[in-house]
């Protein structure tokens, strides 16, 4: 008899037990979190977007090659399927005495390549500029220029190893800026469209005192055709 009972009883609370599971509220969500960086990545672990504060930034990578450099910039960097870089947002900004600095971008990288297109804002000492810009990239991998920045970098006479970044950048590949529409630092607004040597070949530009003006110009950048002409 109290077997039974007990049996009726024990089955009587699992119901009750198991009801009251099912209806549990599931944990509220977190509603802020404080960190220095994110990294967001696939399920095989590949790097896909990194969130970080300035001094956490990734440095950057391509063919699996990062960056021997600081990226002192808060932002959010993209990575593509890959794992190299492809472009990001990021922004800075300072007030120190009378000077005030800052800047903002959000690009997109050409593969394996740097950014071929972006948005950009910048001021320093009273002046300011904003424009989307697009660049005409090379064929040849970033990595390569990669190995010789950060082969360069470990020089330790600071003379030496700044000559030896300019000589890697400058036997890098062109990468002209074809594209700039926008608001110049003299408070123009300007379109101005290059070759692919990144001579400004066509220009139109209205002046900060609302002057309008077509420039045509040859290889040399001089002007051959204004409207108006004067």
């Amino acid at each position: 008899m109290w077997l039974r009972a007990y049996v009726v009883f024990s089955s009587l609370m699992l119901v009750v037990l198991t009801t009251a599971a099912f209806q549990q509220r599931p944990a509220p969500a977190q509603t802020e979190i404080t960190v220095e960086r994110i990294n967001i990545v696939d399920r095989d672990g590949t790097l896909r977007m990194v969130i970080a504060n300035k001094d956490r930034m990734h440095p950057g990578v391509m063919d699996g090659k990062v960056i021997d450099r600081p990226r002192p910039y808060a932002g959010i960097i993209f990575f593509n399927d890959e794992g190299d870089e492809m472009g990001g947002i990021t922004y800075a900004g300072q007030v120190s005495g009378s000077l005030r600095s800052a800047s903002a971008g959000i690009t997109f990288d050409q593969l394996k390549q740097d950014q071929t297109i972006g948005l950009h804002y910048g001021e320093a000492n009273g002046q300011r500029s904003a424009a989307l810009e697009v660049w005409d990239r090379s064929d040849t991998p970033l990595s390569q220029l990669i190995d010789q920045l950060n082969s360069a970098s470990k020089i330790e006479d600071a003379a030496a190893r700044e000559a030896a970044i300019a000589r890697a950048r400058a036997a890098a590949p062109p990468s002209p800026r074809r594209v700039f529409v926008g608001k110049a630092l003299d408070r123009s607004a300007e379109v101005s469209l290059a070759d692919g040597n990144g001579q400004p070949r066509l220009n139109l530009k209205v002046d900060a005192s609302g002057n309008p003006r077509i420039e045509f110009l040859d290889a040399q950048g001089k002007v051959i055709s204004r409207i108006p002409a004067k």
